[in-house]
């Protein structure tokens, strides 16, 4: 029996050789245990992200492991493409006949080439038709397509049933799924609504969590009703009908009914429960591979449904008792706007509390994504395993090399060494022994170029900083630098003086030497250039109001009036503007 065929290791491939640049016999195996601390694939389209992530799929498949693969591309239909005769007839309805003309050969010579080719190909790496006939018999793979009968439709009426009993007693839980809830109903509705600001995401988390703590369930009629006569008197300290008026209910109901009249909405009616225990295991109890094509959804509708499925994964997961086995995978296949850093999409909550507690029942979360500095960093700090493709951005390279330098110190995981450790395998042993950023660096060779140490970040880089800066402050004129050194950047309403402040506070700086005048300053660094002050005293003045204190320009630099006034329109660019005269608004403060 060949290693990797041993229950727990999932085989990936085989080694690589950068140095040499040529792939070696030894094989790459993946210990099952560690995807419990998740695992992150990273890399700009093309870079082969999902098919790495479907070869993790069918070793799980093969090891009995069902999953839940979100598909909001469509690519994951592939999932079904096992061909264990690998004949030219399997691959025939299959091809692009484009392809077959662009190379002068009939559709059937097209078939028999790419039928010889995957032949050759598989058999590299040891796979034969007696294994992707084991990987056909091990699990059972069904596309579900949600508000469509393109596959096999999904009803969503179970969405709004009482959830579990493991849920109703967390109270955090039950909380959020109540607002995860009303949240992708209403936006659904085209009501992007504020969980606080918004009436009707008040009055509807109120009727849900009202009905979901005595444990009864809501069906879509009893809903609309409960709008029109909710089951309370009061909201907050307010009376019902003060804070939503009978006739704005009547409204919000009607908008409700409407869009579950609407022919288009019939096909989320129909279908299979949302049923995660019958989802992930056929009656005779067959593991399932459940791939839920979203990609021909509308935005709302799909963060609509991905909220539903991650709201149900939470309450079949705390149903079931601890392990710290492999039990179950949930694959996302591109995460972008789901769980962004700043916003608070209805998924983001589910997701990140999946991250957090998903690994004591056996659950591992597989993330993809070309971005990932468009990820909420709480939720990648979760992540034990990272995959790692081509990167374009220097943002990009920077994230990345920032959670495996986590990793690798066992900072994230406590699977964190063998979880970099393959990734490193088939360079020199002198480097994986060293590990530390040596070894960082080399085992993402050309993928990340850090920058070295002391060197000065380019020009984007410092008005990224900028920007980060004015944001912070709002645009307002530079706040207490204290003695810290630390200068707020900003846009000043009055000019002050015609230099650069720079930043010095570090190790090399004297004590109380919180910045100088003078020469350019440090990239990073919040400068502030104008002019137009007056000289003596009211120079000095104005600079301590600026810098409150921080800061002292020099005492032997007189300046008069000057009949410019030079400031930054905005951060990063430098403009001219004439001074008007003297009057009030020019005077320094």
């Amino acid at each position: 029996m060949e290693h990797y065929e041993k229950l727990g290791s999932f085989y990936l491939g085989k080694h690589y050789d950068l140095e040499e640049r040529k792939e070696q016999e030894e094989l790459l195996l993946y210990d099952s245990k560690d995807l419990v601390t998740h695992a992150m694939c990273v890399g700009m389209t093309g870079s082969g992200k999902t098919g790495l992530c479907i070869g993790l799929l069918e070793e799980a498949a093969l090891d009995g492991i069902p999953a839940i693969v979100i598909d909001p591309k469509g690519d994951l239909g592939n999932l079904l493409l096992t061909f264990p005769g690998l004949a030219a007839e399997d691959f025939r309805p299959w091809i692009n006949e484009d392809d077959a003309l662009r190379k002068d050969l009939s559709p059937d010579e097209f078939a028999a080439q790419q039928a010889a080719l995957w032949k050759k190909g598989l058999g590299w790496y040891g796979q034969t038709g007696e294994r992707i006939q084991r990987l056909k018999d091990s699990a059972e793979f069904t596309i579900y397509t949600p508000g469509s009968d393109a596959g096999w439709p999904i009803s969503i009426l179970s969405s709004f049933s009482a959830p579990s009993e493991a849920i109703r007693n967390e109270g955090d839980l039950l909380r959020d799924r109540v607002s995860t809830t009303a949240t992708s109903l209403l936006g659904l509705l085209g009501i992007d609504a504020d969980p606080i600001q918004s009436r009707e995401h008040i009055l509807l988390s109120t009727i849900l969590g009202n009905f979901w703590a005595e444990g009864r369930s809501l069906d879509l009629s009893s809903l609309i009703g409960s709008i029109q006569s909710p089951p309370v008197k009061k909201v907050g300290v307010m009376e019902l009908d003060s804070f939503f008026p009978s006739k704005d209910r009547f409204k919000f109901a009607m908008r409700v009914n409407n869009l579950l009249a609407a022919p288009s909405f019939q096909g989320w009616m129909e279908g299979q429960a949302l049923d995660l225990q019958e989802i992930l295991y056929t009656p005779t109890g067959k593991p399932r591979i459940a791939v839920f094509s979203i990609a021909h959804l509308s935005d709302p509708e799909r963060m609509f449904f991905v909220s539903l499925l991650l709201n149900e994964t939470l309450s079949w997961m705390r149903s079931r008792p601890g392990t710290t086995s492999l039990r179950a995978v949930l694959y996302m296949d591109e995460i972008f706007g789901y769980m962004p850093p700043v916003a608070e999409p209805p998924s983001k909550k589910p997701l990140l509390t999946l991250l957090k507690q998903a690994r004591a029942y056996g659950v591992g979360v597989v993330l993809a994504t070309q971005n990932p500095a468009d990820l909420d960093y709480k939720g990648l700090s979760n992540i034990g395993t990272w995959f790692i493709g081509r990167l374009q951005t220097e943002r990009d390279k920077e994230r990345v090399l920032a959670g495996l330098e986590g990793i690798h110190s066992g900072g994230s995981s406590d699977h964190g060494h063998r979880d970099l450790r393959p990734r490193q395998a088939g360079f020199p042993a002198s480097q994986r022994a060293r590990g530390g950023s040596g070894a960082l660096s080399h085992a993402l060779g050309h993928v990340l170029s850090p920058r070295p140490a002391g060197s000065r970040p380019d020009q984007a880089t410092h008005r990224r900083a900028e920007n980060r800066s004015v944001r912070r402050t709002g645009g307002r004129e530079p706040a207490a630098a204290a003695h810290s050194g630390a200068l707020r950047s900003g846009r000043p309403r009055r000019p002050g003086f015609r230099r650069h402040f720079r930043d010095r506070a570090g190790p090399a700086a004297a004590p109380g030497a919180a910045g100088s005048l003078g020469s350019d300053p440090p990239a990073g660094a919040a400068t502030v250039l104008c002019s137009g002050a007056r000289s003596g005293p009211a120079l000095r003045s104005q600079a301590a109001r600026v810098m409150r204190g921080s800061l002292r320009p020099p005492e032997d630099k007189k300046r008069g009036p000057c009949r410019k006034a030079r400031a930054f329109d905005r951060p990063g660019r430098e403009t001219d503007r004439p001074r008007l005269g003297r009057g009030r608004g020019n005077r320094p403060r």
